[in-house]
């Protein structure tokens, strides 16, 4: 019984809806409490001028990334793994980065939680990686994953997801594969191709059928571009790919990348 009683008086102490997050890296996998984060020794508190998620100033209580990344070479390949099923595929050398454009985990606190993102939806916690002077090393709003559960080292997409490779006869600079390298940056978080993938958020782009044969013209740039202009509902959670994030001859490169996967399909 007083087994019992300390076990119940010591889950009464936690934080109310404190959350966990794993780290598997190279050296094996590691869990971090909320109140492990909140008091790490390089916490600090951090302004974030304009929010990807919250499109306006926030202030967040947060651990450096590279603090966290022990052992992880600049060359490596990580995945932050989102509650939803996000999954955003980032090059280690940025987050491994003290000057320019840094990566911050902004941890929650549960005495003090961040707003909704929006009417009726949930914070963006427990975890959100956010990113400081984002625009010194081109970090796209993929790279700001939030309701993070998981963070770990992986081979490469193009080692992992073979499916989603160009015709290996194509020059590296040719517009598809520039296309190829934008894909994965800003559209594999939310989207399968061929089967080929982690994400569980949104809909493979070549099966059944690529988005290139049935937007004729110049709509799939547009839809892209602002999808609740062409589609509108509710519940739609693709958000507008706007010109500073990729612009028109970028744009042009992941639709010339799709045009050529949509000749390459493969069968889950």
């Amino acid at each position: 019984m007083r087994t019992l009683l300390l076990l119940a008086s010591a889950l009464l102490a936690l934080p109310l809806h404190a959350a966990q997050l794993t780290l598997d890296l190279a050296n094996g996998a590691r869990t971090w409490s909320t109140e492990q984060l909140l008091t790490h020794p390089q916490a600090r508190d951090i302004d974030i001028p304009d929010d990807v998620s919250y499109k306006r100033p926030m202030h967040y209580r947060a651990v450096p990334v590279a603090a966290l990344l022990e052992g992880v070479a600049s060359d490596a390949h990580l995945q932050a793994v989102a509650t939803d099923g996000f999954a955003a595929e980032i090059p280690a050398g940025p987050l491994l980065q003290k000057t320019g454009s840094q990566a911050w985990l902004a941890v929650e606190d549960p005495a003090h939680p961040w707003p909704g993102l929006s009417k009726d939806k949930p914070s963006a916690g427990p975890f959100y990686l956010v990113w400081t002077d984002p625009a010194a090393s081109g970090i796209s709003p993929e790279q700001w994953p939030y309701a993070v559960g998981k963070i770990r080292l992986l081979a490469s997409v193009a080692e992992r997801f073979p499916a989603l490779l160009p015709d290996p006869g194509i020059a590296a600079t040719d517009p598809v594969n520039q296309g190829f390298a934008l894909f994965q940056k800003n559209c594999f978080a939310c989207h399968r191709l061929n089967g080929a993938g982690d994400s569980q958020l949104g809909p493979d782009l070549n099966i059944p059928h690529n988005p290139t044969e049935y937007f004729a013209g110049d709509y799939l740039k547009l839809y892209i571009r602002n999808p609740q202009a062409l589609r509108q509902w509710p519940q739609a959670k693709m958000p507008a790919i706007t010109p500073q994030v990729l612009s028109d001859e970028e744009l042009d490169q992941v639709v010339k990348y799709l045009k050529h996967m949509a000749g390459r399909k493969v069968t889950p």
